[in-house]
């Protein structure tokens, strides 16, 4: 089944190659361009290039001259008067505190909650004797507790921090400093520094490369942390530092002045010139080598740091801390302010009953005379204060403590999980933050990066056809088809890789025997039409490839007996089958993303001259010569490729005659020395001799996805989890990789930018024609964008984004508008650009909802900006919770804007590592962080969040109706220690356990059952019902452990004649009430049994008993008198069998509700989790019965798409460094010379390239 494409016509269109920087420019550019853009060009029209005058560049730096950047036209003001150098210092701070402002800066932080305040009000109403109903250290106690942990849990994190930072800072480089370079601390280094960098070093600022040991200073950088691209970078110096900058005098005479952009997140892009000795030389983003990289296969270098420290671009691109919180935190504000209003309510109504109460009887009863003349209105003021206090513990202080107890536990627990560790890389997961936890419970949105994220960066030669012939499939050398192959033994071939795994023998065999020309011209090919450098080191060759793809094609051929040796500026040598060729090579014409392909023209040791071609199949067929054969054979081959999900390349040939080369050279060096519009002409003339060729076959490359990726991306579907890819690959490589992760299937309709521009643009234009009221009413359109039946997908890139959100020319217009003042609307509005802010917005959520209404987003092209700008609108527009995933720098803005940020940590860099909340080394690990640790997580603090207010509800209530037989006079129904220690020490470790430990189903069934994380999503645990249950459920428990204990005294006479009947005997039989229901409630509540909270349960009740008979001992009571008052009150009430029995009575009452609701709820009602709980023991044998039965799963080959993805990805190659010769060595090694052994360089650890 073919895959379907929806296309659209008239819409204007951006370039899918371009990575576009909606609103990433820098002010000079604007300004500079804003200038000339009076007349408003056509929305579609090409934009000119903006060139940065010299004038214009505000950043100014002096070669060896530090005074020069404190002069003051360099200040900025800082606070008043006082003011600091505009230029950055290269120290680093992610930390908060320090020694002097930790205990302010703190407690500041912790007042900022509204409970604490609250309970620091409360602390001062207790020091006032009138008002005072209740001990000062009722309060004091456990708010000293709870500001203690809290504090002591932000110091452990702070200092982990300082610690970071300390790190990073006191790191070593050489610095150019009194003539000679010494060592200096990376935090000392200033702007205008000359540095000195050896290999392996980590770049400490932003510099300009001015020499280095390779020649023409070349230098090959390592960008993992920048872009997870593990792929070695070129940088190169200019041509007159290199002649001129060699020696440490010649650097310390360097007295150059730079002028360039101000500082900016653009990763792309660097425009500046340099004035020496007169002279002004351009320079751009090649002569810069960027904090963050590595210094690879380059002895040393030397530089001169332009950005330091807050000013380089990595840290541009890390975005605004923002700080994070759950749903549930917000929640429980809310519901905190609920209680807080209805506290005040309460008390309000009870203060009113206390001076009606005073009025009527309180007044005239001589018995009840305080000695004071306070009126009953009076009286009333006080007692509302007296409740306020006796009522607090509604508003619960320890709440906010368990809560971060607990989640520090699950921080643990995600740490300490073995299935989470990858031991390739001894990288544990790693939970970098304590408060999120159970957010990771209720993510709907999944935004992921591609490369280093769901793929592993390294390409394999897979499969290829020749000539009509597929080759790959496990075959035996006589060609016999087998259903397991071995690898091919290389033994024959000394220079081959031994790491190349390849299936086919047969293939070998054909090479070995060199009787097939095609195949030999196949790999001959490989072997010479590539842009790869190829150095040697110490008799051994190392390759280094601008494209880990091209790279793999070279390391075949090397396989396959076609060893590429070395090349000099116009020479291309190779060792075919044992036999050293070297050709001329007469032109190079690269790789470019508008042609798709590349050629080389070479001319033969016997004179012949021949051009190699290899590009993508939709550029390369249109090409072909009407004599060309194997047309359908290869493009048969290439379907089956594309639906494997491999990268396939076209190989094609051409013979060339003299004359036709000579004709066409003179056409390509005037093309050459064009001064307008250079590359076009180039393309042009490349055209005219691409032309007729003949086809040899074609390759397919496995673009290596990580382990188990399509399996997550499946499960995690289940779990009705929508993901999005937000990648700045080229479309084609994007669309292939959702293809090969399962992401996008063939049942899909694909819709691309043109289709969703098309689509918005009429609803927009339909929203014009309505009338304005009816607009209003309906801001939210209700009919969905797709009516067919099926599938959808959106695949879409950054260009496009820009044109439907309307950010295109965001900051122009606003530049324009400052400067002209604003203007009215257009009276006839264009459909490309909005008629205000509101249209803006609308247009905005009409992309969400579309998107959101497809299966699968992939958002290819984008900039850091953007990636950040589309997780805004989800959660913007959506209201949902997001995990965003990635891997590199340019992941940062993503992972900091996301709910969630996870970054993936073990081989390409820490940059997102630092900016995440979760870190971890595979993408697999992410459905066990969310299906597993994320459920077990939301569910446990649901059921504590319940329980703990429940517990409150019951525990305060009880004040409430023993006032009404008090006078509404805030006297209270316990004794001050049992509410001092009821939150602390009687009711706390059971619910905590619960918070920590709980699971109603184990690990293996989560995963099994990913429906069980639906509930996460939707609230449902926990939200303004359940909070009210919790609220009703405490009112209920209130009533019985008051009421009958009440009723059983009434009128009692105790077994030894004596009446129990006192109002301490009430309060101890009342509180014993209360301990053996909440404990016994949540042993109810309780899914997940162990040793640990059994014993919790049965010691809080021991702890209780041991407490209350010690405090109400004689002995005690005589070393404090007036703080331990009930003496002898428990010893005397529990020893009645009476009030043993009440205390039984009032339990069971409380807890039969409770059991039977729960009984028809999980019998009549059951939830998923009810049913897996319920049958999980058979569950569990048929997991056990599949490991056993558990086969390698065959990979579906049905589909009949064609896709080709690798020219697409393959970036702009070494032809310019090559045809300039600038690479070439200056002592190179004899051709004839025996190589060693020759190994292509590892993508991760180019240590020897």
């Amino acid at each position: 089944m073919s895959r379907r494409r929806v296309n659209s016509s008239g819409s204007l269109h951006p370039d899918d190659e371009v990575m576009p920087y909606s609103d990433d420019e820098t002010d000079d550019e604007l300004d500079a361009s804003s200038e000339e853009e009076e007349p408003e060009a056509p929305p579609g029209a090409p934009q000119p290039p903006v060139e940065v005058k010299p004038s214009e560049m505000g950043w100014k730096v002096k070669a060896n001259d530090r005074p020069y950047h404190h002069l003051p036209e360099f200040q900025k003001k800082v606070f008043l008067c006082f003011k600091k150098s505009r230029y950055s210092g290269n120290a680093i701070k992610t930390y908060k505190y320090n020694v002097l402002t930790f205990i302010p800066l703190n407690l500041y932080e912790q007042f900022k909650r509204v409970a604490n305040l609250y309970f620091l009000a409360l602390l001062i109403l207790q020091i006032i004797p009138d008002i005072s109903t209740l001990p000062w250290y009722t309060t004091l106690i456990p708010l000293v507790v709870v500001l203690g942990v809290t504090a002591i849990k932000d110091l452990v994190d702070d200092l982990a921090r300082h610690k970071m930072d300390k790190e990073i800072n006191n790191r070593k480089c050489e610095v150019l400093l009194d003539g000679r370079f010494q060592e200096s601390k990376w935090r000392d280094i200033q702007v205008g520094d000359v540095v000195h960098l050896r290999k392996n070093d980590f770049i400490p600022a932003d510099i300009l490369l001015l020499s280095s040991s390779d020649p023409n200073s070349l230098c090959y950088v390592e960008t993992a942390e920048l872009d997870g691209e593990t792929n070695l970078k070129f940088k190169m110096g200019l041509r007159v530092t290199d002649e001129r900058l060699q020696h440490e005098r010649q650097l310390a005479e360097f007295n150059a002045l730079i002028e360039c952009e101000e500082p900016n997140n653009r990763l792309d892009k660097f425009v500046g010139t340099m004035l020496w000795d007169r002279e002004r030389y351009p320079l751009d983003l090649d002569n810069m080598l960027l904090r963050g990289c590595k210094i690879r296969n380059t002895e040393h270098c030397h530089g001169l740091v332009i950005f330091a420290g807050a000013d380089t671009k990595i840290m541009k691109n890390s975005g605004k801390t923002r700080f994070k919180r759950t749903k549930i935190d917000e929640l429980m504000n809310y519901m905190v302010y609920t209680i807080f209003v209805l506290l005040i309510l309460v008390a309000a109504g009870l203060a009113i009953g206390h001076t009606f109460w005073y009025e009527e009887i309180g007044s005239k009863a001589w018995y009840l005379f305080d000695g004071k003349n306070h009126n009953s209105s009076y009286r009333g003021f006080l007692s509302f204060w007296g409740y306020i206090i006796v009522l607090n513990t509604m508003v619960p202080i320890s709440l906010y403590v368990s809560v971060e107890v607990i989640r520090l536990g699950q921080s643990k627990f995600i740490n300490w999980d073995l299935q989470m560790y990858y031991a390739e890389k001894d990288t544990p997961a790693k939970a970098r933050t304590t408060t999120l936890n159970e957010q990771l419970g209720q993510i709907e949105y999944i935004f992921s990066d591609k490369t280093g994220t769901l793929t592993q960066n390294i390409m394999q030669f897979k499969k290829c056809t020749i000539a009509g012939r597929t080759y790959g499939d496990p075959t035996t050398a006589e060609g016999v088809t087998l259903d397991r192959g071995r690898p091919v033994d290389w033994s024959w071939n000394q220079q081959a890789d031994k790491k190349f795994d390849f299936m086919d023998h047969s293939l070998v065999s054909c090479v070995r025997s060199k009787k097939d020309k095609d195949v030999s011209e196949f790999f001959k090919l490989l072997s010479l039409c590539h842009t790869v450098m190829v150095d040697n080191k110490d008799g051994e060759l190392v390759y280094q490839a601008a494209s880990p793809d091209e790279g793999a094609l070279v390391t075949a051929a090397r396989n396959f007996g076609y060893v590429f040796l070395s090349r000099t500026q116009d020479t291309i040598t190779i060792n075919e089958m044992d036999q050293e060729s070297t050709y001329e090579m007469l032109a190079l014409l690269d790789f470019n993303s508008d042609r798709k392909r590349m050629s080389i023209i070479l001319k033969f040791p016997d004179g012949r001259i021949r051009l190699y071609c290899k590009g993508a199949d939709t550029v390369i067929y249109e090409r072909l010569s009407p004599d060309s054969r194997h047309k359908e054979t290869t493009q048969a081959a290439l379907d089956i490729f594309a639906n494997a999900t491999l990268r396939t390349l076209c190989l094609c040939y051409k013979d060339i005659s003299a004359a036709e080369y000579d004709a066409w050279s003179r056409k390509h060096k005037e093309a050459q020395v064009s001064m307008s519009e250079r590359d076009v002409a180039l393309d042009r003339v490349y055209e005219q001799i691409e032309s007729n060729l003949l086809l040899i076959g074609a390759t397919a490359i496995e673009d290596k996805l990580q382990d188990g990726v399509p399996e997550t991306i499946a499960k995690l579907a289940k779990a009705d989890i929508k993901i999005w890819v937000l990648t700045g690959d080229k479309k084609e490589t994007a669309e292939n990789i959702g293809y090969s992760c399962s992401l996008l299937t063939d049942d899909m309709a694909i819709h691309y930018g043109e289709d969703v521009n098309e689509k918005l643009r009429i609803r927009q234009t339909h929203r014009r024609n309505e009338p304005q009221s009816l607009n209003r009413r309906r801001k939210r359109p209700t009919e969905p964008f797709f009516n067919m039946p099926g599938k959808n997908a959106l695949v879409i890139t950054g260009g496009w984004l820009n044109e439907i959100l309307y950010e295109k020319k965001k900051k122009r217009r606003r530049l324009r508008l400052r400067r002209l003042g604003r203007r009215p609307p257009p009276a006839i509005p264009q459909d490309s650009q909005p008629m205000d802010d509101l249209e803006k917005e609308l247009r905005q959520i009409d992309f969400v909802d579309m998107a959101c209404e497809c299966e699968a987003v992939i958002c290819c092209r984008v900039t850091p900006k953007q990636k950040a700008n589309v997780v805004s609108l989800v959660k913007k527009y959506k209201k949902a919770v997001t995990l965003s995933i990635g891997d590199g720098a340019n992941d940062v803005n993503m992972i900091k804007t996301a709910d969630i940020g996870v970054g993936l940590s073990g081989q390409e860099g820490m940059q997102a590592v630092m900016s995440s909340d979760y870190a971890f080394a595979q993408f697999r690990f992410l459905q066990r962080l969310l299906l597993v640790h994320g459920r077990w997580s939301y569910i446990r603090m649901c059921k504590f969040l319940r329980y703990f207010f429940f517990k409150n509800f019951a525990f305060t209530l009880v004040h409430f109706w023993y006032s009404f037989f008090s006078g509404y006079s805030s006297q209270i129904a316990y004794e001050n220690w049992f509410i001092t220690l009821y939150n602390l020490c009687y009711s706390s470790l059971p619910v905590l356990l619960v918070g920590l430990l709980d699971q109603d189903v184990n690990d293996k069934l989560s995963l099994k059952f990913p429906k069980l994380y639906l509930p996460g999503q939707k609230g449902a645990l926990f939200n303004y019902r359940n909070f009210f249950i919790s609220l009703f459920h405490g009112i209920f428990v209130s009533l019985i452990i008051f009421f009958i204990p009440y009723g059983a005294f009434l009128q009692t006479m105790g077994q030894d004649g004596e009446a129990p009947s006192d109002y301490q005997s009430l309060a101890v039989v009342t509180a014993s009430t209360l301990i053996f229901t909440v404990n016994l409630q949540i042993s109810l509540d309780t899914s997940y049994w162990t040793f640990v909270n059994c014993f919790a349960v049965l010691g809080s009740i021991a702890i209780y008993f041991g407490i209350v008979f010690d405090i109400h001992s004689a002995g005690i009571h005589v070393i404090f008198p007036s703080v331990f008052t009930f003496t002898g009150a428990a010893s005397n009430a529990l020893r009645q069998p009476y009030l043993w029995l009440t205390i039984i009575l009032s339990v069971g009452i409380s807890l039969l509700p409770v059991i039977c609701i729960q009984f028809l709820h999980k019998t009549i009602w059951p939830s998923v989790g009810d049913k897996v709980h319920r049958n999980r023991k058979k569950y569990e044998m048929e997991m056990e019965e599949e490991e056993r039965k558990t086969k390698p799963p065959t990979f579906d080959r049905g589909r009949r798409s064609r896709r080709s993805a690798y020219a697409f990805s393959h970036s702009r190659g070494y032809a310019d460094l090559i045809a300039s010769g600038r690479s070439i060595r200056r002592r190179p090694t004899p051709v004839g010379a025996p190589p060693g052994s020759i190994r292509e360089a590892p993508q991760r650890e180019a240590e020897n390239i």
